[in-house]
């Protein structure tokens, strides 16, 4: 068995998700090496959105492939109904599949940030239509995000000035990428309240050619999971905490080497 499960890439963009096996109430998988298939991401998620109630965490099977190689979607909490979908997939040889990372280096380029800051820090960097620059320099430690428009604006985190900010920095050499705000805004728009909520961290890292990962921590509470006491005297569900990684393609490399 695998210790993990392979995401499903978005076609029409650069990032894709890997979901960890802990997150499944069941895995199998009986087939040979790594099976490979790629359908539209927002069409998964509104499928996903038909099974999932208003405060109630619905168990979903999920098998692949169906007899013409779709993706089979099917409800299994009720013994009265049932929902049932079928996702169409996409040939494995017209995926483009080349976001294998890896370290520029012996010292990785990453900082680690509240996912909150990260988040509003691109929201406030908006140009349609435009590209963001992710700049990390160790003297001083900073992190600098540029976006360019009409004009500029600009954000920094400097590491020393505020650890509840820049909560972990580690950059031996200055490195500098541009990548598309539509990209960048994707990996933070849907972020679970619950994240915000619990004061969550976002880390970031910049690999070989600029390839950066984005990796988000997320509570996850599954059903049947008991309930405890907390010091305030409510009570609270135990959850499992997940990464959810984001891959983004650089725009352009705007180091020298």
């Amino acid at each position: 068995m695998p210790r993990r499960a392979r995401g499903l890439p978005d076609l029409f963009g650069d990032f894709y998700f890997l979901f960890l096996l802990q997150l499944f109430v069941e895995y199998e998988y009986a087939g040979e090496g790594r099976e490979r298939f790629g359908l539209s991401l927002g069409l998964f998620v509104d499928c996903l959105n038909i099974f999932s109630a208003p405060g109630h965490a619905s168990a979903v099977e999920i098998r692949y492939p169906g007899p013409d190689m779709q993706l089979l979607l099917k409800s299994v909490d009720s013994q009265d109904a049932c929902l049932y979908a079928e996702i169409r997939t996409r040939i494995p040889d017209t995926i483009s599949w080349d976001y294998n990372f890896e370290h520029e280096g012996n010292t990785p380029v990453t900082f680690t940030v509240k996912s909150a800051v990260l988040k509003e820090a691109l929201d406030d960097l908006e140009w349609p239509g435009s590209s963001i620059q992710i700049r990390m320099q160790p003297d001083p430690p900073t992190v600098v995000f540029k976006g360019e428009g009409h004009g500029d604006l600009q954000v920094e985190f400097p590491y020393y000035a505020n650890t509840d900010l820049l909560i972990v920095f580690q950059c031996d050499r200055e490195v500098s990428y541009r990548y598309k705000y539509k990209f960048l805004r994707a990996t933070t728009s849907n972020i679970p309240s619950s994240v915000m909520k619990e004061n969550r961290r976002t880390k970031v890292t910049i690999g070989r050619g600029g390839m950066l990962k984005i990796q988000h921590l997320v509570s996850l509470a599954r059903p049947g999971m008991p309930y405890f006491r907390n010091i305030g005297g409510g009570t609270e569900q135990t959850s499992r905490i997940a990464h959810i990684e984001f891959f983004v393609k650089p725009e352009e490399n705007d180091n020298d080497a």
